[in-house]
């Protein structure tokens, strides 16, 4: 996906999502998402499974609705 999603996209992706998807919605750089995560200041709760990470895809729209 090279575009931004729109709202209404992003509303129809599954429960969660990759965090390279959830950084293009948010409009920041995949690296810069995972650096936030990785700090602990990530802006959208997340799912860790051992060393993967999902988005959570209704708190990423929260987010959005309220921007």
């Amino acid at each position: 996906m090279s575009h931004s999603p729109t709202l209404e996209e992003v509303r129809k992706w599954p429960a969660t999502c990759e965090v390279t998807k959830a950084a293009q919605a948010l409009g920041i750089s995949r690296a810069k998402l995972y650096a936030q995560i990785k700090s602990g200041d990530e802006p959208v709760k997340v799912l860790r499974f051992g060393r993967s990470v999902r988005v959570i895809t209704a708190d990423l729209v929260r987010l959005l609705e309220a921007a």
